[in-house]
């Protein structure tokens, strides 16, 4: 369902310097209309001492996938990366609202743009970092995606990847899917919760930092 943009409610996303974030998210929709736990985990990670504070991402080129509200795009743009956030048509008027609603915190280029998986179309293919949250949730989308971030990637390329686990429904094969599929392209590993932002971390959310194999190792 896409998210439409005059029924919204805000969520501020506070960093550790006090500045606000406000995310605007919709009252209407479910997937792609709110801040998942999940976003917000990544979100804070990036503030972490792994990205200096934050600092390391200034001048970094950096997309998001499946962006849905924006969260994590939108930290990574107030720190001064370069940030494309993409997703489904539907969805790029909400996260256009989120870019415009914290334009203030940006000095660098934050765009939107749709990007269905699997159809890359005026993207540009060399990127620092990408950031994926809480997008394991439809078998037929699993393949698609893990190629679109395969296309995406170069050998410098690092993907901070976001999720939940989840015991519900099929959720446990689609994740052990999404991650068979990974594997036979990306090393793998799990950035431990020690690692991660001191109040914004859980066990059962987890922030997975895969890199580009070399042909030699597929």
């Amino acid at each position: 369902m896409a998210a439409p943009i005059d029924n919204v409610f805000v969520r501020e996303l506070e960093r550790n310097d006090g500045v606000i974030i406000k995310i605007n998210q919709s009252k209407i929709g479910d997937v792609g209309c709110v801040v998942w736990d999940a976003a917000l985990v990544l979100s804070k990670y990036l503030e972490t001492d792994d990205f200096d504070g934050g600092k390391m991402l200034e001048g970094m080129k950096v997309i998001e996938l499946g962006s849905g509200t924006g969260a994590v795009g939108l930290m990574a743009g107030s720190y001064g990366a370069d940030v494309t956030m993409t997703d489904l048509p539907e969805f790029i008027p909400l996260i256009q609202l989120n870019i415009d609603t914290n334009k203030n915190l940006f000095v660098s280029k934050v765009t939107a743009t749709a990007l269905p998986w699997g159809r890359l179309q005026n993207i540009d293919e060399d990127y620092d970092i990408i950031l994926l949250a809480d997008c394991i949730y439809y078998d037929e989308s699993l393949e698609p995606l893990v190629n679109t971030v395969d296309q995406l990637c170069s050998d410098r390329t690092i993907v901070y990847c976001s999720y939940e686990e989840r015991s519900t429904g099929n959720k446990p094969e689609l994740q052990r899917k999404f991650f068979q599929l990974v594997r036979q392209k990306f090393n793998v590993e799990e950035i431990p919760h020690d690692k991660q932002d001191t109040h914004f971390r859980s066990e059962d959310i987890h922030i997975m930092k895969f890199r580009k194999k070399c042909n030699s190792d597929r």
